[in-house]
């Protein structure tokens, strides 16, 4: 995604483009299905052995096929991270399709 200014202030540069990196945090809860009812599904979640094989191939990606530096969490674990959002924009990924 071209997401960073480039000289005339457009968001036209990728990650790639700026040189930056990659911190990759696992969140299973991002997959909370609260279409019915008030409390989250996580049925359709992969089995965590399967997910965090998918976490790690994910991440070897990332570095390997874009040469990209990727700093992980801790596969599982209870972490706290704290962000700056630098910018007028948030953008919110959101997909029907499932990836399979």
């Amino acid at each position: 995604m071209r997401i960073f200014e480039d000289e005339n202030e457009k968001m036209n540069l990728s990650l790639l483009d700026v040189g930056a990196g990659i911190l990759s945090v696992s969140q299973f809860t991002l997959y909370a299905d609260v279409r019915k009812g008030r409390r989250p599904s996580f049925t359709d979640s992969a089995p965590g052995n399967e997910a965090e094989a998918l976490y790690q191939l994910f991440n070897e990606k990332l570095e390997q096929e874009l040469g990209l530096n990727v700093e992980t969490g801790v596969f599982g674990a209870s972490m706290q991270v704290t962000i700056t959002n630098d910018g007028p924009v948030t953008i919110m990924l959101d997909s029907d399709e499932l990836a399979k």
